[in-house]
């Protein structure tokens, strides 16, 4: 059974529920039944030898606990003679004896269940007589890891939860990230320590402050044990809404992982890990979505604790709290000289340019470019995420930059390479192939500057397009076509994206024209400016402030100055700037000629109709 086949026989239950409860209110029945179903598949080898164990250990007077984990050779179990399909065989006593195979698990079992409200649900289906039924549909499918692995179920779990969150109209930019943009983080985030991470033996750290269903932490895995099965990852997380923190507490038992590690809070006013570093993070978190619920918390800790507390360099407007949790993952990064540690988290457009000189969100480019902690942003295509249409960008930050990167930021524009989906899955209508993502991770890897060469025809068709590394001969055009090159992959200093917003000032004048001066103070005698007539400029930190004034401004205002005293640095980051290609526009010959050939066909129409 594939992984649609899966997704669509388990949504089928909807079918049964629909008319007692709302559609919206579905997943609150099919995503527990569908954890328990999982976790009953996975016990199921080593039921009757846990039973036994459990049952002599308790005899003897001992704990069985580590005795029973041990011969269920999971980091949890089930002590009930019960599993689900001895359930359905007992229709009239299906309530009790669920609530009695739910007790019978380890504690952290017990407490997925309990996140998902659990017994609301069976004592609901039961008044509506649907319990049985539910249990028996479910009871009827194999989840067992050797007919659907890990990877496959996360999968299942994300299109239930997309179409669940379609269904309840949530927030654009919540809950998980497509698997390929997972995919692309994870190559980002590994691919320069593929020799530390190839020894054998290596234990190494990841945490998402924004887990989700922990669909990063899996990826992650994965790539670590594709590329070293004797390498290991301890993951961490946090997240906020109890369902998804459910799934991903399962999700990291049948994986073996310390579930503890697994925090249910909001990660901005409650972080569960205070003390924790990290060797690698990755996060998807709400973006354009306001942080006012915890503005509270936020400010007194940033008041209160300031660099000693996360929110240090800044804090951005209330509107869009995304950038703090990258403020969150500075604060987790491990101490350079313990190693130090690198994250990818995906933000939207606005943090590259929100905010002027002197704003929260200036001041957090400015923190983390004056830093040099920004090793690369990467532009994805618009359309890849469920919920949500808008640019999204990948930002790449460490505290242990190789040699070549210092002082450096990569920029690459990965927007073009994508595939049309067959099939739109809510807002996600473009995916990236293994080959995009390989283009990707190698310009990244390599530290290239590029561009992207797209040869068209005659007919202005695109027939090709080629990647063209920084000293390479761009292809030849085909015959009669043209090759249009676009910058791909660009390496900028950090002070490249800074600035002086200085104060230019214009002098008071009476109503006889004659310049007002001061008559106290510092002022005594000096023209006094005028607020009406006041206006800032941005002058790149690479140039001098003095030799842009007489540049730009004297020539125009003779009578003007600099007021110095409010001068502020601010940092912005132009991406769409930086790549823009100027095409200019056809000729008036070209649009002339085609203006006749439509009017001629136009009036060859007529005739035909007057014939």
């Amino acid at each position: 059974m594939n992984r649609q086949q899966l997704s669509s026989f388990i949504w089928s239950v909807a079918d049964l529920l629909r008319g007692d409860y709302k559609q919206a209110d579905y997943g609150k029945v099919i995503l527990p039944f569908t954890v328990l179903r999982r976790l009953d598949c996975v016990l199921e080898l080593t039921k009757e030898a846990v039973l036994a164990e459990h049952a002599a250990k308790t005899a003897q007077g001992m704990n069985p606990e580590p005795f029973v984990l041990r011969k269920a050779g999971q980091t949890f179990y089930n002590t009930s003679k019960l599993d689900m399909r001895r359930l359905i065989g007992d229709q009239d006593n299906i309530a009790q004896n669920l609530f009695a195979y739910i007790q019978a698990f380890s504690p952290d079992v017990r407490d997925i269940f309990e996140r998902f409200e659990f017994a609301a649900q069976v004592e609901r289906l039961a008044k509506a007589g649907l319990l049985y039924q539910v249990t028996e549909k479910f009871a009827r499918i194999d989840l067992h890891p050797g007919k659907v692995d890990n990877h496959q179920m996360g999968l299942v779990f994300e299109e239930l939860i997309r179409k669940f969150a379609e269904l309840s109209n949530e927030t654009a930019g919540e809950h998980f990230t497509p698997r390929e943009v997972i995919r692309l983080m994870v190559n980002l985030l590994f691919v320069e320590d593929d020799d530390i991470l190839s020894r054998p033996g290596v234990v190494r750290t990841i945490y998402d402050p924004a887990a989700g269903t922990g669909g990063m932490l899996s990826v992650a895995g994965e790539y670590l044990a594709e590329h070293n099965d004797k390498a290991s990852l301890v993951m961490y997380g946090q997240e906020l809404n109890p369902e998804s923190y459910a799934i991903c507490k399962a999700d990291m038992l049948i994986k073996g992982q310390n579930v503890s590690n697994i925090i249910r809070d909001n990660t901005l006013s409650d972080d569960g890990h205070p003390h924790e570093k990290f060797d690698y993070m990755l996060s998807n978190p709400p973006f354009g979505v306001e942080w006012k619920k915890v503005e509270k918390e936020v400010r007194r800790e940033a008041e209160q604790q300031g660099f000693n507390g996360r929110f240090g360099p800044g804090l951005p407007r209330v509107s869009d709290g995304s950038l703090l949790f990258l403020l969150h993952l500075l604060s987790k990064m491990r101490p350079a000289v313990d190693g130090g540690s690198r994250f990818g988290i995906v933000l939207n457009g606005s943090p590259l340019f929100t905010g002027g000189a002197g704003s929260g969100e200036s001041e957090i480019r400015r923190y983390v470019l004056e830093n040099d902690l920004v090793e690369a942003i990467v532009a994805l295509p618009t359309d890849m995420f469920y919920n949500t249409g808008i640019s999204t960008y990948v930002w790449v930050l460490s505290n242990r930059k190789p040699v070549h990167r210092k002082g450096k930021v990569q920029l690459i524009d990965a927007s073009s390479f994508w595939n049309k989906m067959r099939k739109s899955l809510g807002s996600k209508r473009k995916e990236m192939g293994d080959d995009d993502i390989a283009t990707v991770t190698k310009l990244f890897g390599g530290f290239h500057e590029a561009k992207l060469a797209t040869a068209l025809d005659a007919s202005g068709k695109e027939v090709a397009r080629l990647v063209v590394l920084a000293g390479e001969r761009p292809p030849a055009a085909p015959e009669g076509g043209k090759v249009r090159l676009a910058p791909l992959s660009l390496i900028f200093p950090n002070e490249a994206f800074g600035y002086r917003m200085i104060t230019i000032e214009r002098p008071l004048r009476d109503d006889r024209g004659r310049v007002v001066l001061g008559e106290r103070g510092k002022a005594k005698g000096k023209p006094q400016a005028d607020s009406a007539l006041r206006d800032t400029e941005n002058v790149p930190l690479s140039e001098d402030v003095d030799a842009f004034f007489r540049r730009e401004v004297l020539p125009h205002a003779g009578d003007a100055w600099v007021d110095h005293e409010k001068t502020k640095v601010g940092y912005e980051i132009p991406f769409n700037r930086h790549f823009y290609v100027f095409e200019p526009p056809r000729s008036l010959a070209e649009i002339d000629a085609d203006l006749k050939q439509v009017t001629d066909r136009i009036l060859t129409m007529i005739g035909e109709l007057s014939a």
